[in-house]
């Protein structure tokens, strides 16, 4: 009577812990697919949702075997405890049972050959070096990673003077690679000085910047297959590259491809109330397309890296 009793209580409180479980979530205000993406931002590219999807997935065939090894567990330790009118006899030992044990080195052996086919799979997808569509991509980008800033140019697309648009960072100023939606995009990255790494969290990888990238053997340039939406997004060095590596952002400004083409356009001709060639900012503010247009970075904010500035202020 009082292991029927204890057996009840014990599904009871399985019962309130399952109930729990799948109720915080709606509790918590969250939709599926914020529960299922457990903490990984919302991927902008089929890249990242490919990241995403294998993210996943493998998290909830971790859960899976955690809950069925939990499961045995509790099962153990509640159903097999001492009890008071045991005899002192061992139960029945199974750790030389061939069975069991071939059944234990299979299904580990399965799962993990499995992950390693699906993360092959994706890590392929993604470091592939021609557009989904084939053909060259519809884009070049020249990524250039320094202490502590980066420079963003469009080697295909001359500006003034022969030379190709490009967009430099300084202390003052937040770098802004503007690219197009909807099209493949092609980025070839180095540093000269020392590595950094190019990360914008929705795009959902990281690609270290090396210096003399021919030299090191460093494949350094990836292809993405195009960017989904609109919307201006955060890019950081994740590689601690010196002192003012925290500081050393950008920032993303994906633009519908007529956007696109008018700002490169721009880039390429004489802002008449300046004289000279249209900067970023400015380029982009003529095209008055509300906040994807803004002048300035609005994902981030610059820091000085100024050593006799910052001097001044903590003396000052």
């Amino acid at each position: 009577m009082a292991r029927t009793e204890g057996r009840s209580r014990i599904a009871r409180a399985a019962k309130v812990a399952v109930v729990g479980l799948l109720a915080a979530p709606a509790l918590a205000g969250c939709s599926v697919q914020e529960v299922i993406r457990f903490g990984w931002p919302e991927g902008v590219t089929p890249e990242a949702e490919s990241m995403r999807n294998l993210w996943t997935w493998s998290a909830i065939a971790a859960l899976v075997v955690g809950v069925i090894t939990w499961g045995a567990m509790f099962w153990a330790m509640i159903l097999h405890r001492k009890r008071k009118d045991d005899d002192g006899s061992l139960p029945r030992q199974t750790q030389y049972n061939l069975p069991v044990e071939l059944v234990f080195t299979a299904i580990p052996t399965v799962i993990v050959a499995v992950l390693f086919g699906f993360t092959v799979n994706v890590q392929n997808f993604v470091d592939k070096e021609n557009p989904t569509a084939g053909g060259p991509a519809d884009l070049r980008v020249d990524i250039v990673g320094f202490q502590w800033n980066w420079e963003f140019s469009y080697p295909d697309e001359a500006g003034q003077g022969g030379r190709p648009v490009s967009t430099l960072g300084t202390s003052d100023t937040i770098p802004i690679m503007v690219l197009p939606t909807d099209r493949s995009i092609q980025f070839t990255q180095r540093s000269p000085d020392v590595i950094h790494s190019f990360y914008v969290p929705e795009f959902l990888f990281k690609r270290d910047v090396f210096p003399f990238p021919e030299r090191n053997e460093q494949d350094n340039s990836y292809i993405i297959d195009r960017i989904d939406r609109e919307g201006a997004f955060v890019g950081r060095c994740a590689e601690l590259c010196g002192t003012y590596h925290s500081q050393m952002n950008f920032e993303v400004r994906a633009l519908e491809p007529a956007l696109f083409d008018r700002y490169i356009q721009l880039r390429k001709e004489t802002n008449p109330q300046t004289g000279q060639a249209y900067s970023t900012g400015e380029a982009l503010q003529a095209l008055n397309c509300g906040e994807w247009c803004a002048p300035e970075a609005i994902s981030t904010q610059p820091f000085s890296t100024d050593r006799g500035q910052l001097a001044a202020q903590v003396t000052g």
